[in-house]
């Protein structure tokens, strides 16, 4: 809570009476752009990845701040099957233009025959929608092995990022400008904003970089609201390096 206080001083107390629903709520939104993040599904797909970030930015949108989630997949509406074994039914349809935010998990990046990252990045379906997709205006954000799939895509080449540390090896193979630890055996930054590029790095990251996602459009004291209401704090640093 030390740090909590540091950062906005009164924002427990204002979080707690304004749980997503109320009137108090909408009276501490603050005013920002709408921010449409499109949550990118596949076969394979680490539960955690996606749900973390997904609960944490509808939280914020009930807090009452102009954010909308989307679960697509490249192909459009069809059932996926996560990593444990979650089936997800998507129905949105691929539509990256009426995106501010593609947001793209990991998960199952090993050459074992089975869903995720690795099978993927050797179908090259996703990695190639990611490309076409790219324009001004449009941030690509990854969790945990997700920066390997915008790596195939040749989005991370000469740019700050990070991703989980058993894959940083391949991440800086792909052309990424990894960021580490500032010593031996430390993991380095949970978060890399580099503008339109902003990568995190393992499985539970994905609260991190959701967070940060909601500071940087509405600010500090609303992402400490949510916060609040995960019952989680943040842990780690954001490295950023900006390019807008």
């Amino acid at each position: 809570m030390e740090r909590r206080d540091l950062l906005v001083g009164t924002t427990a107390a204002i979080a707690a009476a304004a749980l997503p629903g109320t009137a108090a709520a909408s009276a501490t939104s603050p005013v920002g752009a709408r921010q449409r993040v499109h949550i990118v599904l596949f076969d394979g797909v680490e539960e955690l990845d996606f749900a973390a970030p997904l609960e944490t930015l509808d939280i914020a949108g009930k807090f009452g701040v102009p954010i909308e989630t989307r679960l697509v997949t490249v192909e459009g509406p069809q059932t996926v099957t996560a990593h444990c074994g979650t089936r997800i039914e998507v129905r949105a349809d691929w539509m990256p233009d009426e995106a501010d935010v593609i947001l793209v998990p990991g998960g199952g990046a090993r050459d074992d025959g089975k869903p995720g990252v690795f099978a993927e990045i050797k179908r090259g379906v996703i990695p190639a929608a990611l490309r076409a997709a790219r324009r001004p205006g449009l941030t690509m954000a990854s969790v945990c092995t997700g920066a390997l799939l915008l790596g195939a895509a040749g989005l991370v080449r000469n740019r700050p990022c990070t991703t989980h540390h058993r894959s940083k090896e391949q991440l800086a193979e792909q052309g990424g400008k990894v960021v580490n630890g500032p010593g031996p055996g430390m993991l380095g930054p949970r978060v890399v904003d580099d503008g339109d590029l902003v990568t995190s790095a393992g499985v539970t990251s994905g609260l991190e970089l959701a967070l940060w996602l909601v500071q940087r459009a509405y600010g500090t004291q609303m992402s400490m609201n949510v916060e609040m209401v995960l019952e989680y704090e943040r842990r780690g640093v954001v490295h950023e390096a900006r390019r807008r």
